[in-house]
């Protein structure tokens, strides 16, 4: 064939090198989150085997029974905290919520005793949704610092709790109150596993099969990632901001529920506390404060891993006090490894890149 009729080969699709580095940068994130989530795992079954070896009855039923009830409300708090992390938000009124929606779901069952607990659930959940709702357009409308914006909704629900509480003929809703078919919940069992656990199990694997399998999910981690790129890229931040928090604030209001079931004695200061564990599990397990990366079941096991600590330590002989300190030493070890972990991985794909232009 003649020069002339031969055919010049065709260049290469600009966007290609940016696409297999995108890709590539993908599939080192996922193996870093695989790698913490093991890291994680391998933590919880080596403070398991120490008690164990310094209290073999650890692991009698009742005792695992008592470790999966607690960790079950903080599970579910997790898993919405995970969703609004990964944009690069935090949510500290998380624990508010939940002692909000806990009475509003007493007082519901206290005044008609009749009610469904599928009722009261939704209840407690509509509630949860309004409060991340007030979250999410604040952050997402006005542009204020998700920080600020849920310490000051973290007083005012607790406020709005107590003047609820104050307000009405009961200061404190106690098992008396409620009715046996709402109290069995909390003690109810399958196949020996408490229900508790089983719905905060459920929550934790519906979470994590939308952030994986749905556009609107991974596209939480891309805003996490680069709010500004997200937004060129024709993202609705904004939206999607807003539909995290609203989820978030719905789990905590399931979590309130649960609460209620689970200790069946209600009062304003019902969570107090408890979003600073909310945080920790999730961090600890690997989702990344600055957003963009980490998973559900990583926040899940670090939520599991926080109540073992909090069990074993009075087995190991330990003052509840190192709780505390052992806590704080995990989340600061967290965010250092994962500070180390995305400058490793910078400086990988900058050397890939270099390799291969």
């Amino acid at each position: 064939m003649s020069a002339a009729g031969t055919k010049a080969p065709s260049p290469a699709p600009v966007d290609q090198a940016p696409e297999h580095t995108g890709s590539r940068g993908a599939t080192l994130v996922q193996r870093l989150v695989v790698v913490r989530e093991l890291g994680i795992f391998a933590a919880l079954l080596l403070l398991v085997l120490v008690t164990v070896i310094a209290n073999p009855r650890f692991l009698s039923g009742q005792n695992m029974r008592d470790l999966l009830l607690s960790a079950s409300i903080l599970t579910v708090l997790a898993a919405g905290q995970t969703i609004v992390i990964v944009t690069r938000n935090v949510d500290l009124s998380v624990g508010s919520v939940l002692g909000l929606s806990a009475y509003a779901s007493g007082t519901l069952l206290a005044n008609a005793p009749g009610t469904p607990v599928i009722v009261v659930i939704l209840a407690g959940m509509v509630v949860g949704a309004l409060c991340g709702v007030l979250n999410g357009a604040i952050v997402a409308i006005a542009k204020v610092p998700s920080l600020v914006v849920t310490l000051g909704t973290l007083y005012a629900f607790r406020g709005l709790d107590s003047l609820w509480a104050s307000s009405s003929d009961r200061l404190q809703i106690n098992a008396a109150d409620l009715p046996a078919s709402f109290k069995s919940l909390g003690g109810a069992r399958l196949l020996g596993i408490p229900v508790l656990f089983l719905i905060a199990a459920a929550v934790v694997l519906l979470v994590g099969f939308y952030l994986r399998n749905y556009r609107s999910g991974r596209e939480l981690y891309g805003i996490g990632s680069d709010p500004a790129a997200a937004r060129l890229s024709g993202i609705p931040v904004g939206r999607r901001v807003l539909v995290a928090f609203a989820v978030n604030g719905a789990l905590a209001g399931l979590a309130g529920v649960l609460y209620a079931a689970r200790f069946q004695t209600l009062d304003a200061t019902a969570g107090t506390g408890l979003e600073l564990n909310v945080v920790a599990a999730a961090v600890v397990g690997g989702v990344a404060i600055f957003g963009g990366s980490g998973s559900v079941y990583g926040a899940a096991l670090g939520a599991l891993l926080l109540t073992t600590i909090g069990t074993s330590l009075p087995q190991l002989g330990l003052n509840p006090f190192w709780r505390d300190a052992a806590v704080g030493a995990l989340i600061l070890a967290a965010i250092v490894l994962d500070r180390t972990l995305s400058l490793r991985l910078a400086r990988r794909l900058r050397g890939r890149n270099l390799r291969g232009s």
